[in-house]
């Protein structure tokens, strides 16, 4: 039963069917680089991110669990969309402005850009900005746990959880 205080206009979900594949765990997603030392001291130094070499072209990264994101050395690094971010989770809209203040602060030093400006959208205060390999990173307030609170909510119709009047946890 999802708690009444995070629900807004969700509807009924559907009698969830078996699933094609059977499958246990969302391990890792990737993204690309076009310099691996560089790459590695980023994720380390700047990011705190846990690091480890898979191989001559690859890095494999995490923070706060096991889902990680391999990072792989290309030619070409591709120039990741906005909607494609990779989200970091903080937990107030404070811890917010001060993770913009150092971003801002050391974009020189890390090839940071594209930074915008901390804002309430999608329901979290958040802010944007690039790597210096084109990868998207957002940092935004949420609680712990991260969007899991939206599976007790279920399923949302119009805007969902993007209406400035939803009801969401933390803020």
């Amino acid at each position: 039963m999802p708690d009444p205080q995070f629900v807004a206009t969700a509807e009924p979900q559907a009698e969830r069917k078996e699933p094609a594949l059977k499958l246990n765990f969302f391990s890792h997603a990737t993204i690309d680089t076009g310099d691996l030392a560089r790459a590695r001291k980023f994720y380390e130094e700047f990011m705190g991110f846990d690091v480890v070499q898979t191989s001559k072209i690859s890095l494999l990264i995490r923070l706060g669990g096991n889902t990680s994101i391999a990072v792989v050395q290309t030619k070409k690094p591709l120039t990741m969309h906005l909607m494609n971010h990779n989200g970091l989770d903080v937990a107030t809209k404070e811890e917010v402005d001060a993770a913009y203040k150092v971003v801002a602060e050391q974009a020189d030093k890390w090839g940071l850009h594209k930074i915008s400006k901390p804002a309430l959208q999608h329901g979290t205060y958040s802010f944007y900005f690039w790597d210096a390999d084109e990868n998207v990173w957002e940092i935004l307030s949420n609680p712990e746990g991260g969007y899991g609170w939206l599976f007790k909510v279920g399923d949302q119709s119009g805007k969902g959880h993007h209406d400035r009047n939803f009801k969401r946890p933390g803020v």
